[in-house]
C-alpha cells in the first residue's frame, strides 16, 4: 500500500483501453485499489477526449466499474459517456486520470490530424481545469505493426509527442518508456490492444509512475 495514495479517491476516463475485461479497467484498476486508493473508472470504446464533456453513444460500447464492485458491461444503446463534470461532482476525486491517445492517432490518415486533436484535447483540459482536480494523461503504448487498426511506431511516436506538448494541466505519462516496440502482445490481427498480459503490464508500469509523479505530493500537502 502507498502512503501517498492511501484514502485517496481517483478518477479514470478512457477509450476502448478501459472498455473490456482484462483490460486497463482490470490490471490499473486493480493496481491502484492495492495501493489504497478508491477508484471509480469509466471506458467508451472509439471515444475521442472531448466525448468525455458531453453525452454521446461510443461507437462500440464501454463499461464502468465502482471501486471494488464488478466491471459492467454496456453496449448499443445502453453504452454512452457522461461528462467528466457530472463524474466529478458524482465521486469527488482528488485524481483524475485520462487514458486516451490512440483513437485520435489516425494511424490510416497521410499526416496527423492536429488541429482537430488539439481541439479535441482542449476541450477536455478546460474541463479539468474547471473542475480544479489534479489530472495525469496517459498516452498510447507501442503496440505492434499493422492489424487492422493500421498501428504504426512512426506515428505513435508522434501522436505521444504530441499529447505531452499538450495536455497541460494535466501531467504526462509517456507509455513509450513502459516497453520496446512491439514488446508486449497484442491480439491477432489488431496490433493496438493487448493481450491480458500485456494490460498487466501496462496498468503496473502506469500505476508506478502515477505513484513516483510529484503530483501525488502537491495532492497530499
Amino acid at each position: 500500500m502507498s502512503l501517498l495514495l492511501a484514502g485517496m479517491t481517483v478518477l479514470m476516463i478512457g477509450d476502448s483501453h478501459m472498455a473490456t475485461k482484462g483490460y486497463l479497467i482490470s490490471s490499473l484498476h486493480d493496481e491502484l485499489m492495492q495501493q489504497g486508493a478508491r477508484v471509480y473508472s469509466y471506458g467508451a470504446c472509439g471515444t475521442q477526449s472531448g466525448d468525455w464533456m458531453r453525452t454521446i453513444q461510443p461507437p462500440c460500447g464501454g463499461a464502468f466499474r465502482l471501486n471494488d464492485k464488478p466491471i459492467r458491461i454496456r453496449a448499443g444503446e445502453a453504452a454512452f459517456t457522461t461528462p467528466l463534470p457530472d463524474l466529478v461532482r458524482e465521486h469527488h476525486p482528488d485524481l483524475i486520470v485520462v487514458i486516451n491517445g490512440d483513437t485520435m492517432a489516425g494511424y490510416k490518415s497521410a499526416v496527423l490530424p492536429r488541429p482537430w486533436i488539439s481541439r479535441e484535447i482542449s476541450m477536455l483540459t478546460h474541463g479539468v481545469k474547471a473542475s480544479g482536480v489534479r489530472c495525469v494523461w496517459v498516452g498510447p503504448a507501442w503496440g505492434n505493426e499493422g492489424g487492422k487498426n493500421g498501428k504504426n511506431f512512426p506515428r505513435v511516436k508522434e501522436m505521444s509527442d504530441f499529447l505531452a506538448e499538450n495536455v497541460a494541466p494535466c501531467t504526462y505519462i509517456n507509455s513509450l518508456t513502459m516497453s520496446k516496440p512491439g514488446e508486449w502482445g497484442t491480439l491477432p490481427d489488431d496490433g493496438q490492444h493487448f493481450t491480458d498480459a500485456g494490460y498487466q503490464s501496462w496498468g503496473s508500469a502506469i500505476a508506478k509512475q502515477i505513484l513516483s509523479s510529484d503530483i501525488l505530493q502537491k495532492i497530499k500537502h
